[in-house]
C-alpha cells in the first residue's frame, strides 16, 4: 500500500470514529429531564389513611418510567390486625421488608405519622436508602414519640377532635370534623375518599419513642416538603422539627395535611426533582 492510499484510510477510519463518538454523546444526553436515572419510591401512609391516597402520585411516578412500591400498614386499610398487636417497630419491619424486596437503594416517602415509621427505618437500614423525604410529616428526635412532637404544637386542631376508645387502644376523629383537617382544599371526590377509607387509628404506635444515632439516621440524606395550610401539623412544629434535624432542602406546598389528595401532581413533581 502507497503512503498516498494509507493516509485516506487513516482519514476514513478517524472520521467514522469521530462519527460513533457523537453518537454515542449525543445517546448520553440528549438534553430531555426525563433522560435520568430511574428511581424505586417506597412511599408510606399516615394516620388514618391507607394505600388509595398514594393513587395518583404512583400513577405519575410510573408514568415517568419508575417503580413505586406503596406500603400498607398494619391497621390499615383492608389488614385486620388487631390494634394490641401493633407498634413503631411493627409498621418498621413492614417496609423493611419492602425494601428488602427492591434491588439497590430507593427513596423513602413518609407522610405524617409514617414520618416516624420512615425515620425509624432510616436508623435500621440506613445504606438501602438513597433519600429519606418527609411531607407534612413527624420528623422526631432521639428519644421522641409521636406524641411528644403533637403535644408541642399549639397549632394544631386536630386533638380537640380526637375521641379514644374505651380501651384506649384506637383514636378516632371526630367525623364532622375529618375532611376540614386533613383536606380541606380537596375536591368533594377527594373527600369521599376520606370519609369511605376512614378507620379509627391504632393508638399504641403514637407513644412508641425512636432511638437514633449519627451514624445510621445521621447518615441518610433527607429533604422535607412543607404544608403550608396544615391545622394537624402546623407550620411552625414542622420548621422546628426541620431545623432539630438540620435538614437543608426545603421545598413547600400551599396545601392541607393531605397534598397528594388536593395536588397530586405537584407531589409528584416534587418527588421526581428529588429523585434526579
Amino acid at each position: 500500500m502507497n503512503n498516498q492510499k494509507f493516509k485516506k484510510m487513516e482519514k476514513t477510519i478517524l472520521a467514522l470514529l469521530s462519527a460513533a463518538f457523537t453518537l454515542s454523546a449525543f445517546a448520553t444526553y440528549t438534553g430531555d429531564e426525563d433522560a435520568v436515572a430511574k428511581n424505586t419510591y417506597v412511599l408510606v401512609h399516615g394516620a388514618w389513611q391507607a394505600p388509595y391516597v398514594w393513587d395518583a402520585v404512583r400513577t405519575d411516578l410510573v408514568n415517568k418510567g419508575n417503580e413505586v412500591i406503596i406500603v400498607q400498614l398494619p391497621g390499615h386499610g383492608n389488614d385486620n390486625t388487631p390494634p394490641l398487636n401493633l407498634t413503631l417497630e411493627v409498621y418498621s419491619e413492614k417496609v423493611i421488608d419492602a425494601v428488602s424486596k427492591v434491588k439497590g437503594k430507593v427513596i423513602l416517602v413518609g407522610h405524617s405519622m409514617g414520618g416516624m415509621v420512615v425515620t425509624n427505618v432510616a436508623e435500621k437500614i440506613p445504606a438501602r436508602i438513597s433519600k429519606l423525604v418527609y411531607i407534612g410529616a413527624f420528623l422526631p428526635a432521639s428519644g421522641q414519640a409521636l406524641t411528644d412532637l403533637a403535644y408541642s404544637d399549639p397549632d394544631s386542631q386536630l386533638g380537640p377532635a380526637l375521641v379514644p376508645s374505651a380501651d384506649k387502644l384506637t383514636l378516632d376523629v371526630l367525623h364532622e370534623k375529618l375532611t376540614d383537617l386533613f383536606v380541606s382544599d380537596g375536591s368533594p371526590a377527594d373527600k369521599k375518599r376520606v370519609l369511605e377509607n376512614y378507620r379509627a387509628e391504632p393508638a399504641i404506635p403514637f407513644s412508641n419513642k425512636v432511638s437514633l444515632t449519627e451514624d445510621h439516621f445521621g447518615s441518610v440524606s433527607k429533604v422535607y416538603i412543607k404544608t403550608l395550610n396544615d391545622i394537624v401539623i402546623s407550620p411552625g412544629l414542622q420548621d422546628r422539627m426541620i431545623a432539630a434535624a438540620g435538614i437543608k432542602t426545603v421545598y413547600q406546598l400551599p396545601t392541607s395535611h393531605s397534598p397528594f389528595l388536593a395536588k397530586p401532581h405537584e407531589v409528584s413533581d416534587l418527588l421526581l426533582k428529588i429523585g434526579r
